[in-house]
C-alpha cells in the first residue's frame, strides 16, 4: 500500500504495512485451511466476516458480496492503513475508488472523515455497499456512483478529496491510469493505493512487499 500526500507541487509518500490475516494453526474439520475467528461455516466453506475495526462503528459486520471475484482488503490491513491515515481523517472528504463492499470508506467514517463517495460497477459489490451504507445509517454522509472510476478521476480537478482509496483488480493497468490523474491534478490530497506484487509503478519513498502484494 503506498500513501502519497500532495503539498502543492510537493510530494511525499508514505508507506503502509500490508499484513496478513492471523489464521489459526489447526484447519477446522471439513475446511482447506485453517480459520479466523471472523471466519464462518456457509455452504460447506469458510469465509472472512467482515466487520469495522475502530472507531464509532467499531465492531458493526459488513455484508460482503457473493462475488469471488471480489477480494477485500485483509483487516489488519485496513486497520494499520486507517491507522497512518489517522492525521488526514478528521472532517476528511474520502473517495473509495473501486469500492466493493465499501469497507474502507465507511471505516474512514467510523474513525472521523466527514463523508464518503464511493465508485463501484459490479452488481453484486453494489448491493452489498448500499446494505452497509444503510446498515451504518449514513445514507445523508456518503453517495454511491455506478460509473467507471478511471474517467470520473480524469475529469475531478484539484482538491476534489482529501483522502482517496484506490485498490483496483490484480492484473489490470487501471492503477496506472488512476496515478496518472492523480500525478495530473492531484484531485485528492492523500491518495492510497494496493496492488500486486508483480506489479511495477513508480517507487516510492517507501514500498513494502509481502506474498504476492506491494504496498
Amino acid at each position: 500500500m503506498n500513501v502519497e500526500r500532495a503539498h502543492g507541487a510537493n510530494v511525499a509518500k508514505l508507506g503502509i504495512m500490508r499484513l496478513q490475516l492471523g489464521w489459526s494453526s489447526v484447519p477446522l474439520p471439513g475446511c482447506s485451511r485453517a480459520v479466523s475467528h471472523h471466519d464462518r461455516l456457509i455452504c460447506g466453506r469458510y469465509i472472512t466476516i467482515m466487520r469495522i475495526i475502530a472507531g464509532k462503528f467499531a465492531d458493526r459486520t459488513l455484508t460482503s458480496p457473493n462475488d469471488f471475484r471480489v477480494h477485500p482488503t485483509a483487516e489488519l490491513v485496513r486497520g494499520e492503513m486507517l491507522r497512518m491515515l489517522k492525521p488526514d481523517l478528521a472532517g476528511a472528504r474520502v473517495l473509495d475508488l473501486f469500492a466493493g463492499t465499501g469497507a474502507l470508506g465507511l471505516e474512514a467514517i467510523s474513525r472521523g472523515a466527514r463523508n464518503a463517495d464511493f465508485v463501484e460497477t459490479r452488481p453484486a459489490s453494489l448491493h452489498a455497499l448500499r446494505a452497509n451504507i444503510a446498515a451504518l445509517r449514513l445514507n445523508k454522509f456518503t453517495r454511491v456512483f455506478k460509473r467507471d472510476a478511471l474517467p470520473m478521476v480524469a475529469a475531478m480537478v484539484a482538491d476534489s478529496y482529501d483522502v482517496a482509496f484506490a485498490d483496483p483488480p490484480y492484473g489490470s493497468k487501471m492503477l496506472d491510469r488512476v496515478l496518472e490523474s492523480w500525478h495530473t491534478t492531484r484531485f485528492s490530497r492523500v491518495l492510497a493505493v494496493e496492488h500486486a506484487r508483480d506489479h511495477d509503478l513508480p517507487l516510492g519513498d517507501d514500498r513494502r512487499r509481502f506474498d504476492t502484494s506491494t504496498i
